[in-house]
């Protein structure tokens, strides 16, 4: 079983060679415009629209928690917009928004996802900044759904 490598930098320039999905946790309100999603939008122009058209046409589609939306944005890096957070933090929030068990549904999808790109995968600590949830938690769902695969999982700290 393969081990998470950890590393100071940013998960929106991975550092590996081949296939890289890079994984982030989006809310289930279609709010797009704090923490790491503002570094995706500097980067990639993709990630943000896609996510916003997935929200607005949602009647349609399978947009909720739990669900993944895998994004390309070169010939070989994809984004994955992981809905894993109920709604954001509010002075009127009765707790954090992460939803541990949607994120561990949004992980199994991403190992697919990961399985078929033969992409190895980056992210920041998913889960543990404006989602409010703790990366102890984080990551044993990480390791169970990723690294227990075989799938090569970068977390990047940012520096």
């Amino acid at each position: 079983m393969a081990e998470i490598l950890y590393l100071a930098g940013d998960a929106t320039s991975p550092q590996a060679k081949g296939p890289k999905l890079i994984a982030h946790v989006c809310n289930d309100r279609g709010g797009w415009g704090k923490g790491f999603v503002l570094a995706v939008s500097r980067r990639w122009p993709e990630p943000e629209a896609a996510y916003r058209r997935w929200h607005r046409e949602r009647a349609r589609n399978d947009f909720g928690l739990g669900a993944v939306q895998v994004v390309q944005v070169k010939p070989d890096t994809w984004v994955a917009n992981m809905i894993g957070q109920h709604g954001t933090k509010t002075s009127r929030s009765s707790g954090p928004p992460i939803r541990y068990d949607a994120l561990q549904e949004c992980l199994r999808e991403l190992a697919g996802h990961a399985e078929r790109l033969g992409a190895s995968v980056h992210m920041p600590r998913i889960g543990a900044g404006l989602a409010g949830g703790r990366w102890e938690r984080v990551e044993p769902l990480v390791v169970d759904a990723l690294t227990g695969r075989g799938i090569a999982v970068t977390v990047y700290d940012f520096s």
